[in-house]
């Protein structure tokens, strides 16, 4: 077989393909460009932001720790870092947990959890480095996740949005086995459940 045979043209299935895939690729392209100029123009954000903080001197401290112990190779928090593996994405969780819950995971996960953890714990655990760091280190990172907090409706917060939700309802609807349904009532419907949450997010600072 000759080495400068042509090359065979495109068919005309392929050709559609190609300019299908062309079409959507400017499209994209288009349409992440006007979002970003927008949200880079806007005086109000694109979306509703509901997860904060207030650091302290000693959160500031334990932010920075966090950084520096490369604690963000495995977990979100304030919006940077990764949570695609195991990880948890820890912004907000200072409206779920307090700060002696967290210090003590830190130091002592599976105790504090109450069953096996995957990454935290004795070694050959990948973050098992965590529970030898000093304490007074230990003790800034919980300050500074403690004060991670979420408003109402935030998927962190124990208090779930105001009103209706048919984001919420649909899930539900569409993703829990009819014996959860049975099993576990949903806290809008439970006025004590709900009194609960509330008073537990107003000692946490919600």
């Amino acid at each position: 077989m000759s080495s400068d045979k042509k090359k065979q043209p495109m068919k005309t299935g392929e050709k559609v393909l190609f300019a299908i895939f062309g079409v959507f690729l400017v499209f994209a392209t288009v349409a992440f460009g006007i979002m970003e100029y927008i949200r880079q123009h806007s005086d109000k954000p694109m979306f509703t932001q509901l997860t904060h903080y207030e650091f302290s001197a000693e959160g500031k401290k334990g932010s920075e720790l966090f950084r520096v112990r490369d604690c963000r190779s495995c977990h979100r928090a304030l919006g940077a870092g990764t949570n695609m593996g195991q990880g948890a994405d820890l912004d907000g969780i200072g409206s779920r947990r307090s700060f002696e819950w967290i210090y003590n995971f830190l130091r002592n996960p599976e105790k504090t959890y109450g069953a096996r953890t995957i990454d935290h714990g004795a070694p050959p655990k990948e973050a098992a480095y965590v529970m030898s760091l000093p304490k007074e280190e230990l003790h800034a990172m919980a300050t500074f996740l403690s004060e991670l907090k979420a408003d109402q409706g935030a998927a962190t917060s124990p208090i779930p949005p105001k009103g209706e939700s048919k984001f919420i309802d649909t899930m539900v609807n569409t993703f829990a086995p009819p014996e959860w349904k049975k099993k576990y009532k949903d806290i809008r419907d439970d006025p004590e459940a709900l009194k609960r949450a509330r008073e537990q997010a107003e000692r946490q600072g919600l």
